[in-house]
């Protein structure tokens, strides 16, 4: 098998250790990741900006001792380009932004991952300031599913979904305000994390919800996710809304698996409204977990429009001067929601966030009595690029509104929840499962996602 193979099928602790242990160059890795990022990117669309001497200059400086054979020593990583990298322009999707002064430094994730090791490869495509489901992007252009280009990524962590799913990296950072990390890790069959709400810094990260944005990460494996997210934790005084939590590591825990942990199928919201291979996917992985409770989320549908209302008066806010002076610069699906989101009345806001307080108490309270909550991550595979509506129920309902069906109620209040990937046999394209843990318990939920991989139910093979 050549080393190009090998690195682009690596997982990223397999990786580190062949270099820390000098089996492998990290300029070997390097080059070969970035041979694939130039042979699949124009088809597949993922990244935005290469930073090719950054990362050769990086693998030098780990071989020749300069810099750290951390835990993630030599492992090529990308970004979502909402994240500041030190002389890239932060874009975060938009024709507006790349007007900017590059970024001086790097984001603070970003630094505690350069700390471990791990090799920058470039910025990657995403929906315009995040506020999209489908990694479409009229800007940059559309990033595409590597398991059929037909078809789209998910978003708006697109490109993030596209790079791993493709090999061009062994993990990437997105952001996930209403499910933009889950929902591409469904569509591109991936391992995605979307920590507990203030659990890890965004400084140097372009807002888009500050009450609901989080970062996180796509891999191909819940012990690359857990990897990345250890190096990621750590107090940082520049993200007012990070918790004052000391890093809880979770990779020591995945060996536990789901022994002993109370595990629950929610029922009522997150079965309807979905096709049958989500819930399918779902009776799947609750067998084999051997969990066969059922439990109701209250008031869920409530709570999904609740978080549009929040989503979109925050996002107006946040954009209001933009979009005073330059509304033509905006894609025009994008600024429409967000001038919607300007007219909303402050009662119907404040409503919201009485909702948003009455939900998080009936959750909390559910999870003193279960520690797993399993739904579906999407209703349906990956729809086709460009299409505008998915059948449900009988009924044509828009695809940008509806992917996120699911994860939305979980975002709302912060709570720490993964994608698992499914595949059915003859199907050529994966289909998602969200696991959900109370909040902080991002080991709980890690630990399930890893006995799934275990037992072969979940995985995430790249593509051909």
């Amino acid at each position: 098998m050549s080393l190009t193979l090998d690195v682009l099928r690596a997982a990223a602790r397999d990786i580190a250790a062949a270099v820390s242990s000098g089996q492998m160059s990290a300029r070997a890795v390097t080059a070969a990741a970035l041979g694939h990022v130039d042979a699949r990117n124009p088809q597949l669309n993922a990244f935005t900006d290469i930073t090719r001497a950054r990362a050769l200059a990086k693998a030098a400086a780990i071989d020749a001792g300069h810099a750290p054979r951390g835990a993630l020593a030599g492992v090529p990583y990308a970004v979502k380009n909402l994240y500041d990298v030190a002389g890239v322009v932060t874009r975060a999707g938009s024709r507006i932004n790349r007007d900017n002064a590059a970024a001086a430094t790097d984001a603070f994730v970003v630094e505690k991952l350069e700390a471990a090791g791990a090799v920058l490869l470039g910025a990657l495509d995403m929906d315009e300031y995040a506020y999209g489901f489908t990694g479409e992007n009229v800007h940059d252009g559309d990033s595409r599913n590597p398991h059929d280009p037909r078809h789209m990524t998910g978003g708006s962590s697109g490109g993030s979904a596209g790079a791993v799913a493709s090999g061009m990296v062994a993990f990437a950072l997105g952001s996930d305000t209403n499910g933009s990390i889950r929902v591409p890790a469904s569509l591109c069959g991936l391992f995605g994390l979307k920590p507990t709400y203030g659990r890890l810094s965004r400084r140097g990260v372009f807002p888009f919800v500050a009450s609901l944005d989080h970062v996180g990460v796509l891999a191909r494996s819940a012990g690359d996710l857990a990897l990345a997210y250890d190096a990621m934790q750590g107090r940082d005084g520049g993200d007012p809304a990070q918790a004052a939590r000391e890093a809880e590591r979770v990779l020591p825990l995945l060996s536990q698996g789901a022994t002993g942990l109370r595990i629950a199928v929610a029922g009522d919201y997150f079965r309807r409204s979905g096709r049958p291979e989500c819930f399918a996917a779902v009776d799947a992985v609750a067998a084999a977990l051997g969990a066969t409770r059922d439990v109701v989320v209250p008031s869920a549908a409530a709570a999904r429009a609740a978080a549009f209302v929040i989503t979109a008066a925050e996002g107006a806010a946040f954009h209001l001067s933009r979009l005073r002076q330059r509304p033509q610069d905006f894609d025009a699906a994008v600024r429409d929601r967000l001038f919607a989101g300007a007219m909303i009345p402050a009662e119907a806001v404040l409503r919201a966030q009485k909702l948003r307080a009455w939900f998080r108490g009936r959750i909390n309270a559910l999870f003193e009595e279960v520690d797993i909550v399993l739904t579906p991550a999407t209703p349906c595979r990956a729809p086709l690029s460009g299409q505008k509506t998915i059948e449900i129920d009988g009924a044509d309902v828009p695809v940008r509104a509806n992917l996120g069906l699911y994860t939305q109620p979980i975002s709302f209040i912060g709570l720490p929840a993964l994608t698992v990937p499914l595949w059915t046999p003859g199907e050529h394209l994966p289909i998602g499962v969200q696991i959900i843990g109370p909040p902080w318990r991002e080991d709980l939920i890690l630990r399930v996602a890893h006995e799934l991989e275990r037992k072969g139910v979940a995985h995430a093979p790249v593509a051909p």
